[in-house]
């Protein structure tokens, strides 16, 4: 069952009563945790009737002394069965510390078994997902999913169902004991009990999970301030604002520590509250005080205390050990919830490879859009109707203003994401019909948001072609204009990036053009593929692409439109629809979309002219 919440149901659920958005979203809690531990339900279950019984063998050596108790206080004194009875408590106690250490030892050795597999579950599921996945949840997000909130598990697989079994068995074994000795005396035990579920449910109340959610807002925003603190400081500073950008970080950390303090210091005062009504030391003074009363009254004889002065001392612990697991339990909650909802992220469907057949081979480059809409989400369209055929041989650049969707339909040639309606083809094969790792070594991308593993130089080069040697690795990057700049690192094609190889935008994205004609695909989609590069070597890349295109079908994205008046045909999209399509000749003097954009390129290209000669003055 998949989980989902798309605009309209979100707005619904923001109209809805508040103890209603409450009580779905613990559903959903529930729901993922069901889901999530479902592998490993049947070995904690085990687990938990293990601890089950030990949870009954830590109360029985209690009553076992009691009963030895009782017969020390005989006349005669049966000094045997005593013995039998001090012996087999000790032998109970035995049991008890066997049967606790197996199950928790059971249940650590099924969380570690149990964390593996669900790595390994998500990296397939990664493996699965659209690229756009990616460009959605940054490396630290999915670093969190694969690590942090794997590792949050743990508290629900190792610790929490047996905390539960014994939290509930102990007192009612406990009580049912009591229950038998003296009624009356076990209802004023259960005072402190009740006192102290009370304060609990007060301190997991509506209000107490609104203060905590108003503290996590606050807790993101402070590591966004920090983020964007740290990061923007060269610039605050060039500009004398530095002083603003520590207020900002200081605002931000102040309403943190405001929202915990608020959040926090009601909690503290009821959990001081319920801690001392379930302490040892308060429980004691309970039972003495009632149990004197009760033998004043001579409804109660004096040995009957002993038993609750034995058993009932424990009664509290237990309790308090799972209120204090309360948090380890919301956290891995929500941890199970976010994994839920990467499990349930949609995937692509991977067709069987087929064979080539030789009509396929002859129209190998030849890209179709027939009738393509797509967008994000329902209801809101970024492409409608997109009708386009790119040649094989040929360049064509697509064109537009900022957020028409260029960027957007060049991803779904790469099927980073799945089209909405119509279709996509290459060599009029459905690019849905083609396995991932085929359609990979057709269409090869270079996107202006670079992404190079930390690794050597060599080793980014060999993902687009493992086999490749060092000749066509000099071949690559020469093309792309970056060979020099290689040889002159430390270690050459050899050094590693991150270590002791530091590239530039520009760089790292010449050497993502490197890898991606290495690749030798038959379609080549490039998003502005020189935008970071220096003047210098943008006409010399711009050049190698050129050479390099014969037999290929290329898509340009461009933004600067200088950089491609010499492809064969340009495409403009306005809007998500294509508006215009014909040569650079053509299309600025037709009085469109393009003219306009193209007199703007021409009006910025002027003032940075004007800007480097008065600067060379």
């Amino acid at each position: 069952m998949t989980v989902e919440v798309t605009p309209h149901a979100a707005a619904e659920t923001g109209n809805r009563p508040p103890r209603a958005v409450a009580k779905q979203r613990k559903q959903q809690q529930a729901l993922a945790r069901k889901e999530i531990l479902a592998p490993v339900q049947g070995a904690l279950t085990l687990a938990s009737i293990v601890m089950a019984i030990a949870s009954v063998c830590t109360v029985v050596p209690f009553i076992l002394i009691v009963e030895a108790c009782r017969e020390l206080l005989d006349d005669p004194v049966d000094t045997d069965r005593v013995w039998r009875l001090f012996g087999l408590s000790m032998l109970v106690l035995l049991v008890r510390a066997l049967l606790q250490a197996a199950a928790l030892t059971w249940t650590h050795l099924v969380d570690g078994g149990y964390q593996l597999t669900v790595r390994r579950a998500l990296a397939a599921k990664l493996t699965r997902v659209p690229l756009g996945w990616f460009g959605e949840h940054g490396s630290g997000e999915v670093k969190k999913y694969l690590q942090d909130d794997v590792e949050a598990l743990h508290y629900l697989v190792a610790h929490a169902r047996l905390e539960f079994v014994g939290a509930l068995l102990v007192p009612l074994v406990s009580l049912g004991y009591l229950f038998t000795v003296d009624w009356r005396l076990t209802l004023v035990l259960l005072v402190p009990l009740f006192v102290y579920a009370m304060a609990f449910r007060k301190m997991m109340d509506r209000e107490s999970m609104d203060r905590l959610a108003v503290y996590t807002r606050w807790e993101r925003r402070v590591q966004q301030a920090t983020i964007e603190f740290v990061d923007g400081i060269q610039v605050v500073r060039a500009f004398g604002q530095a002083g603003k950008a520590h207020r900002e970080f200081q605002d931000a950390v102040d309403g943190q520590a405001d929202s915990f303090d608020r959040w926090k210091t009601p909690m503290i005062r009821l959990q001081a509250v319920a801690d001392i009504m379930i302490s040892p030391v308060f429980v004691m003074l309970v039972i003495v005080v009632a149990g004197l009363a009760g033998v004043g009254a001579d409804w109660l004889a004096p040995l009957d205390v002993l038993p609750f002065l034995l058993v009932g001392l424990g009664l509290g612990s237990a309790l308090l050990g799972l209120g204090y697991g309360g948090q380890a339990l919301r956290a891995a909650g929500a941890a199970a919830e976010r994994l839920y909802e990467v499990q349930q992220s949609p995937e692509l469907v991977s067709a069987a490879p087929v064979s080539d057949e030789p009509g396929e081979q002859a129209e190998a480059g030849r890209v179709r859009f027939e009738s393509v809409g797509f967008g994000y989400r329902e209801g809101h369209e970024v492409l409608r109707d997109i009708d386009l055929e790119l040649r094989p041989g040929t360049i064509t650049a697509l064109v537009g203003p900022s957020g028409s969707g260029k960027s957007t339909l060049a991803k779904l040639l790469p099927r980073f994401y799945d089209i909405g309606s119509g279709r996509i083809t290459i060599g009029g094969r459905d690019i849905r019909d083609y396995p991932s790792d085929e359609l990979y070594r057709t269409v090869g991308f270079v996107f202006q948001d670079v992404r190079l593993i930390r690794g050597t130089v060599r080793e980014n080069l060999l993902l687009a072609e493992p086999d490749a040697d060092d000749a066509a690795l000099e071949r690559a990057a020469r093309a792309a204009q970056i060979h020099d700049r290689i040889l002159a690192l430390p270690r050459g094609y050899d050094s590693e990036i991150g270590v002791d190889a530091t590239l530039s935008g520009g760089e790292a994205q010449r050497l993502s053009v490197a890898r991606a004609l290495l690749a030798d695909t038959p379609v080549l989609v490039l998003d502005e593929a020189t935008a970071f590069a220096d003047p210098e070597s943008e006409a010399a890349v711009q050049d190698a692409l050129a050479a390099l295109v014969a037999g290929r079908t290329v898509l340009v994205i461009a933004h600067r439109l200088h950089t491609i008046t010499g492809v064969d045909r340009i495409l403009v999209l306005e809007n998500g629809t294509l508006v215009e399509q014909g040569d650079h000749r053509t299309l600025s003097a037709a009085g469109g979309t393009y003219q306009r954009l193209w007199e703007i390129n021409e009006a910025a290209l002027g003032a940075v002219s004007l800007v480097e000669s008065e600067t060379a003055r």
